[in-house]
């Protein structure tokens, strides 16, 4: 890691225009381990057992040769770990050399040490491959997403802003499945890991909230919403298209209960990025009965939510919440403005929306058609923008409202 000539903690991008706490200087391990033997696994599954918090990275290959139809798309080739232990050692595991990961199954599934990720979708897949599965877990890019944006939620990222450092990126693309790796790429690869875990305190000391919010205990209950939108919450398309699932629930014509299963749903114990999933059902069912229960997200603490509340009620067409959307334009979370130009064009900019599907039964088939269920009253037409009414002017062509 290397300073950057930025002010420190201050990324020299516009995406994010707000406060950010001081920097805190980057500690430093004083030795990297390397495992490529299973005595040394079970050794280090061993120091484990009083450790209170584990930062997890791994690297993989894709499967390219000689790859069955239930084999996994990708290939773990190691597991790098940094932990509680006064910044000792970190520790990288050459998953292809070990066979064995068993050590590391019981520390992974404990329910009283809590496992790190930044971004975690793909590691917890490439994990299962080789039967680990982790329990109790945080995703740090989550938390940096929700405050920060998009944009600026990659570790590199977040790095400058918790340390004021920049992460080395040089071996970004390396082929980690070749043997012996350089005393480089062992370094680089364990730098992860302890990045990992400098975040985790920097967020903890600054966002503990935010840090709570997103950490998922083990044997957590499922969340308190219909069982038919489950799926949706931790995928937003939930596998399936949401008509699909609304008629195998028998509810595809029974507007009034998607209404109360949404708007339940929206006052659950939801994580923010769960929330802003349950606002695009919204939309894309086109309930504008539930605008007035979207408005109060437009001043949530969660960027995603703050984001998904404009965009779903720009898409409803709900013109009485223009001006709250339209002070998002100055929010500090780029995304956040995104989405209020967005919804300004549904409601200022003549944008239309596309109708929702609705579908019923037909001499016993289903026919699906575009509904305007729950529509509001007619509004006033929106104002052209400027410079459409001005060529619209010059080639003497109709206005938007069918006049000369």
């Amino acid at each position: 890691m290397e300073h950057t000539g930025a002010q420190a903690g201050q990324p020299q991008d516009d995406g994010y225009q707000g406060d950010t706490p001081a920097p805190v200087p980057a500690p430093t391990w004083r030795r990297r381990l390397f495992i490529d033997r299973p005595a040394d696994l079970r050794a280090f599954a061993h120091d484990l057992a009083d450790a209170a918090v584990l930062a997890i990275d791994a690297e993989f290959v894709q499967n390219y040769h000689r790859r069955g139809p239930e084999d996994p798309s990708h290939r773990l080739t190691l597991l790098q770990f940094a932990f509680d232990n006064d910044y000792r050692v970190s520790y990288v595991v050459d998953a292809l050399r070990l066979n064995d990961l068993s050590p590391l199954q019981e520390p992974l599934e404990r329910a009283t040490l809590l496992k790190l990720f930044h971004g975690m979708s793909s590691d917890v897949r490439v994990l299962a491959s080789r039967g680990l599965t982790p329990r109790h877990t945080l995703d740090l890019e989550a938390v940096s997403r929700s405050l920060f944006g998009q944009r600026e939620s990659g570790l590199q990222a977040m790095l400058r802003r918790a340390t004021g450092e920049r992460l080395d990126k040089s071996l970004q693309r390396a082929d980690w499945s070749r043997r012996p790796l350089t005393p480089a790429m062992v370094a680089y690869a364990a730098r992860d890991a302890e990045v990992t875990y400098v975040l985790y305190h920097w967020f903890r000391a600054n966002y503990p909230d935010a840090t709570h919010t997103f950490e998922v205990v083990a044997d957590e209950p499922p969340a308190g919403v219909a069982v038919w939108l489950r799926p949706y919450l931790d995928n937003g398309r939930g596998g399936k298209p949401i008509d699909i699932t609304l008629a195998e629930a028998g509810l595809d014509n029974n507007i009034d209960a998607q209404i109360a299963a949404l708007r339940q749903a929206l006052g659950a114990d939801l994580r923010p990025n769960q929330r802003a999933r349950v606002m695009r059902l919204i939309t894309d069912l086109e309930l504008r009965e539930l605008a007035p229960d979207l408005r109060a997200y437009l001043t949530s603490s969660a960027s995603e939510e703050r984001a998904g509340a404009a965009r779903a009620l720009g898409r409803l067409h709900a013109f009485n919440a223009t001006e709250a959307i339209r002070a998002l334009l100055h929010d500090p979370v780029q995304d956040v403005r995104q989405a209020a130009q967005t919804a300004l064009g549904f409601l200022e900019g003549g944008v239309t929306a596309r109708p929702a599907l609705r579908s019923e039964r037909r001499n016993g088939h289903r026919i699906w058609t575009t509904s305007q269920h729950g529509a509001e009253p007619a509004a006033e037409p929106a104002p052209s923008e400027p410079w459409r009414a001005a060529l619209r002017a010059h080639f003497a062509l109709p206005d938007d409202n069918g006049g000369a």
